[in-house]
């Protein structure tokens, strides 16, 4: 296990913590925000292999030593998405937070009666 790989466990912990404890609705965003990057960053470590090279194929890495010299590239692929995901995700969790400040004056979850069951 790679330094990076328990930097995003620490930071998934993190985030679950922050969302889990808290009750401000923008802090609770920025944990899944927190949550999100380590995610991200161990999908990435789980990807990287030491003494590979990026899977571009030129005059330093030619089709036929690829799959031996070359890292795969679907977990950095995967990484990118999911970061456009997140960040829409991201923007839609603080549209509704703004909205509904607007509505009820407060980020508290206790104080908004209608979403609780």
């Amino acid at each position: 296990m790679t330094l990076v790989s328990i930097l995003g466990f620490v930071l998934i912990a993190v985030g679950l913590w922050g969302m889990l404890t808290r009750r401000n609705l923008i802090k609770i965003i920025v944990g899944f925000s927190i949550m999100d990057t380590g995610v991200h960053l161990v999908i990435v470590s789980l990807g990287f292999i030491k003494g590979r090279t990026a899977p571009i194929i030129n005059k330093a890495l030619s089709a036929g030593d690829a799959p031996s010299r070359a890292v795969d590239p679907i977990p950095s692929a995967l990484v990118l998405t999911a970061i456009v995901i997140g960040l829409a995700v991201t923007a839609l969790l603080l549209s509704f937070a703004v909205r509904i400040y607007r509505e009820k004056r407060t980020l508290n979850i206790d104080d908004i009666s209608e979403l609780k069951w």
